[in-house]
């Protein structure tokens, strides 16, 4: 759940198309556009943030008190949940380029989150929609129906799909809007990407605080039903807006692409790509007769000319581009895959963030008053996460980077790699302690005759988490961030979507690896009659055992992260352009 809060925009950019042949903006309807339609773009993208994600810091428990599912189980299906939420961000990018665009692809994803949301808050209002009742780990407790956990599920969906719209287009969308507002329009952007941000970072501390709180305190089905207002509003303001809006023609995706180029090289596979002719390739344009480089040679098929009258048009563009593919794209795709064993390291910092649900479990047996009337809900805790981004990354940025530059000599102050390294070490460390921090937590409920009662509250702080999420944040901040700025500086400019679309898949499989290892620990360590490590009753279980393991993966993670650093070898300083290998002069 974690990974949604962290750097959860980094999402958000995805959606930006790249088209060889056409212009990447090309206007469909002509409005306004400017910065009046930027209240409608933001508080769409803000709403809809906190009601999808103001469900998820609780989820865990509502999964485990009403549809009375284990700790092990529930973890799994948000984590699960995430990776379908994060995979959907691709396919909204993909449909907003390509076919629909960015304003009918939102358009879409803010009704499928509406009707996801009321659906979920339905089944806190309808008698039947859960299971009935009882005292977990005292009565025995009717699992949930098919049909209950398929009304469930599909709420999760809908939501997902939502999610999937909205957030790769949202910015972009924005971007329409101030392509002509201003002669600056850099400085422009750049404006409207940091209050855009600022405005994530928000909605993001709303969730684990204000939203967590109305559900603890007022139950479900005022807190989820506050949550469907909320998109209602998230929709209508969005579509108030709609005669404002700049809209943009769709075109093709650069995602298609990358599919384009291995297909069509496979189609040419009795072909033998020739050294040094320009003859042989297709450009793009004749301003870059540039060759293919010997990396990964047999790609190069996919660019090679077999027939010009056929697979040419008269000025000289390809019409078919499942037919020949461009030097260019060729390219794109090899820089791609050279980045893809650094982008994997990256996976396991994300299934190590991603452990908040237990977090949230631990505080519910701490004690979590700040003031002898004012109890902390216990999925808050998690926000010293995203403070710690929302601090850091402005003092880093202001303060360190001039300081070390002068130092380093490097205009970031450390190198992209430097910082993903430290991120990892971090995550390890912060897992370290979140090991420590269970196993005395444990040690006291067992010390206090607690462990058979997982209601009652242990005599110890709950504040004793921060540290590890906080140690999250500054992980988070050096990692994530560092992972996007290396594949900006590896990318040519013209795939600089990619780079953050890299970050989204990460997450998206992290969680997948995540469910997985929840389940592995779960059948392999409740054998033999034996209390699962991830039991339901974390008293009894051994949480700690399973924070141990993590910190090993991720050290073990760590190792490889410095294999792939060296099997990379030494970083581009940012260049516009790919390096292609020039043609020699005939």
């Amino acid at each position: 759940m974690e990974q949604e809060q962290g750097l959860i925009m980094a999402e958000d950019t995805i959606g930006l198309s790249l088209n060889p042949k056409k212009p990447p903006l090309q206007p469909l309807m002509s409005g306004r556009g400017g910065f009046i339609t930027m209240p409608f773009i933001i508080v769409n993208e803000i709403f809809e943030r906190i009601a999808s994600m103001g469900m998820l810091p609780n989820m865990i428990l509502y999964l485990m008190r009403e549809y009375h599912m284990e700790a092990a189980n529930g973890a799994s299906v948000l984590l699960i949940w995430s990776f379908l939420t994060n995979a959907l961000a691709i396919l909204g990018a993909f449909l907003s380029d390509a076919y629909l665009g960015r304003f009918r692809v939102i358009a879409l994803g803010s009704f499928s989150s509406l009707t996801g949301i009321i659906l979920l808050w339905s089944t806190t209002v309808i008698p039947g929609m859960k299971p009935p009742p009882c005292e977990q780990f005292k009565d025995d407790c009717n699992p949930a129906t098919p049909s209950q956990l398929a009304v469930l599920f599909s709420s999760f969906g809908l939501i997902s799909i939502g999610a999937g719209c909205i957030r790769p287009c949202s910015m972009a969308f924005g971007a329409d809007q101030l392509e002509k507002e201003t002669p600056d329009s850099d400085r422009t952007l750049n404006s409207f990407i940091n209050w855009y941000y600022a405005s994530t970072a928000i909605s993001i501390v709303i969730t684990l605080t204000i939203m967590v709180y109305i559900q603890d305190r007022m139950g479900w089905n005022f807190g989820f039903g506050i949550l469907a207002v909320i998109m209602f509003f998230s929709a209508f303001m969005f579509l108030s807006g709609s005669s404002l809006y700049v809209k943009v023609e769709p075109s093709s995706s650069l995602f298609s692409g990358f599919v384009q180029v291995p297909l069509v090289a496979f189609k040419n596979r009795h072909l033998y790509p020739p050294a040094d002719s320009d003859e042989e390739y297709y450009h793009q344009s004749d301003d870059k007769k540039l060759a293919p480089t010997n990396k990964l040679r047999w790609l190069n098929r996919a660019c090679m000319i077999r027939d010009p009258g056929t697979e040419l048009s008269s000025d000289g563009t390809a019409p078919n581009s499942w037919s020949i593919c461009s030097v260019e794209q060729v390219e794109s795709l090899k820089t791609l895959l050279r980045l893809i064993p650094i982008w994997s390291t990256g996976i396991m910092i994300l299934v190590t963030v991603g452990q908040s649900s237990f977090s949230t479990l631990q505080a519910t047996t701490m004690d979590r008053y700040l003031t002898p009337n004012f109890e902390i809900p216990a999925a808050s805790f998690t926000v010293a996460t995203p403070v710690v981004l929302m601090i850091w990354i402005p003092i880093y940025d202001i303060v360190l980077v001039p300081f070390l530059a002068r130092y380093t000599g490097q205009q970031r102050g450390i190198s992209s790699k430097f910082r993903m390294g430290i991120g990892l070490v971090l995550s390890c460390i912060a897992m370290a302690v979140g090991a420590i921090t269970e196993g005395i937590r444990r040690r006291m409920a067992i010390e206090q005759g607690l462990d058979e009662q997982l209601d009652a509250t242990l005599n110890m702080s709950a504040l004793w988490l921060m540290p590890p999420n906080i140690l999250f944040g500054f992980a988070e901040a050096f990692n994530a961030i560092g992972q996007i700025e290396f594949y900006y500086s590896q990318f040519s400019k013209s795939m600089s979507s990619i780079a953050v679309a890299l970050f989204t898949v990460g997450i998206a499989v992290a969680s997948l690896v995540g469910s997985l290892v929840v389940n592995i620990v779960k059948n392999a360590t409740s054998g033999g009659g034996k209390e699962s490590w991830l039991s339901s009753n974390i008293n009894k279980g051994h949480l700690d055992y399973y924070f141990w393991m993590i910190t090993i993966l991720g050290l073990i993670n760590f190792m490889y992260f410095l294999g792939c650093c060296w099997f990379y070898g030494k970083e581009k300083k940012g260049e516009d352009d790919i390096e292609y290998k020039p043609l020699h002069s005939s």
